[in-house]
């Protein structure tokens, strides 16, 4: 029989496959549909960037902090209705703390938001909705704004120190914008209502 050639050893096989260029096909980034609007946020607010991410420990809080948000809510609304700076306060503190929830449940970190936004809940508000809460209600971003940050509604004036401007809201204005953040944040998140809920409900009522 005839002599069919040099045989090639798997040596040698083994070395032209690590010299010899491999092709590899670029993969595709899969971008979050939000990408776009938070990098938007970042460079108005100039904040550091922000990458969402959906935790269990994330639920819990987001949890935690709807359920404050909605037991705080009854300190503005009848019969427990504060007035003034405190009524500003007050409402400053219901609309962190729903937004917060919503941003913590969608991935925020809590950090990031203490950090980044603070006490500014027009920001808060802003990140929200370019983030899906959809809640686009024109008079409570007005409110929005008033209240930002709403540290200044709680603290000492020097004398002849004028208050913040509250944008003529008053109880009656601003207790329907709170009840309309905290359903909308219920309603999306899912979080079940707080124990006693109704009953605090009724309880304002009479």
């Amino acid at each position: 029989m005839a002599n069919p050639g040099p045989t090639t050893s798997r040596r040698a096989l083994l070395g032209a496959l690590t010299t010899a260029p491999i092709a590899i096909r670029p993969v595709k980034a899969v971008m979050s549909p939000w990408q776009s609007a938070l990098a938007d946020l970042h460079e108005v607010y100039d904040h550091e960037p922000a990458s969402p991410q959906r935790t269990k420990s994330g639920r819990s809080l987001s949890r935690f902090r709807y359920h404050n948000a909605e037991r705080f809510c009854l300190k503005v609304g009848a019969p427990y209705a504060c007035t003034g700076e405190a009524l500003m306060y007050a409402s400053g503190i219901v609309v962190q703390l729903a937004l917060s929830s919503y941003l913590i449940d969608i991935g925020f970190d809590d950090q990031w938001c203490a950090r980044q936004i603070g006490l500014h809940v027009a920001q808060s508000l802003a990140y929200a909705n370019a983030t899906g809460l959809g809640h686009d209600c024109p008079n409570m971003a007005r409110l929005a704004m008033v209240l930002s940050p709403y540290w200044q509604w709680n603290r000492v004036r020097l004398f002849g120190e004028p208050e913040p401007d509250d944008g003529g809201f008053t109880v009656a204005q601003i207790d329907p914008l709170l009840r309309a953040l905290l359903d909308r944040v219920h309603g999306v998140t899912g979080h079940p209502r707080p124990n006693g809920w109704r009953r605090g409900r009724q309880d304002r009522r009479s």
